[in-house]
């Protein structure tokens, strides 16, 4: 391996370490979430709005963990790991594209502008950056490094947010279905002075409350 290829990658070896290892404890916990999915009932029927707002999130994950692997790696040349980000890169554009178009085509939930954010633009813009830096780091490897840093670490926190974003959906959307559930199903309660006379029955020495007129409610 060239001392000045060694160098240049030996300087960004624990920034790769930490963001690749986050990357795959991340992944992990995304069977976790989508565990938690499969529990509360919500995802069946939605497999088209799982392979556009799910799944996404553990390819950025594993492309995150793929550029930290790629670029802690003996190369003999940048050359070949240029190569290699931009291949990940290339690919990540392409799937941003089928992710665009399952968002679009899957009818379970109405996309916002932050969904398209989060969900779409930023990892179209992570993926075209890795490929443009992977393609000029033989020839310009202090700047192309610290995009793909950047790249990189934009592609965790995308994950992050998304995995999130499902969570708190999932758990307000089953809260709203279990709330009516309880509001019918409760038993009728005494009034708070306790149990006492109807209130329509005649109290001792007074006279019957007056009621709301309604239907069926005769003329005074």
């Amino acid at each position: 391996m060239d001392q000045d290829v060694a160098s240049t990658l030996r300087a960004w070896e624990n920034f790769y370490v930490i963001v690749g290892s986050a990357a795959a404890a991340l992944t992990g916990l995304q069977f976790v979430v989508l565990t938690l999915i499969a529990e509360a009932g919500v995802a069946r029927g939605r497999r088209e709005s799982i392979a556009a707002f799910g799944s996404p999130n553990v390819v950025h994950f594993c492309a995150a963990l793929l550029v930290a692997s790629i670029l802690s790696a003996p190369w003999g040349g940048l050359r070949y790991a240029g190569v290699g980000v931009a291949g990940c890169g290339a690919l990540g554009v392409v799937y941003s594209v089928v992710v665009w178009r399952r968002a679009r085509r899957q009818g379970e939930y109405r996309p916002v502008f932050e969904d398209w954010v989060w969900h779409t633009v930023l990892p179209l813009l992570a993926y075209a950056a890795l490929f443009v830096a992977g393609a000029i780091l033989d020839r310009s490897s202090a700047r192309a490094l610290f995009v793909v840093g950047a790249a990189t670490l934009l592609l965790v926190y995308i994950g992050i947010h998304n995995a999130w974003d499902t969570v708190t959906y999932v758990t307000a959307g089953q809260g709203a279905r279990e709330r009516p559930a309880g509001t019918h199903s409760s038993p009728a309660r005494a009034g708070p002075s306790g149990p006492g006379p109807a209130s329509g029955a005649a109290r001792p020495g007074g006279s019957t409350p007056a009621r709301p007129p309604g239907p069926g409610s005769g003329s005074p």
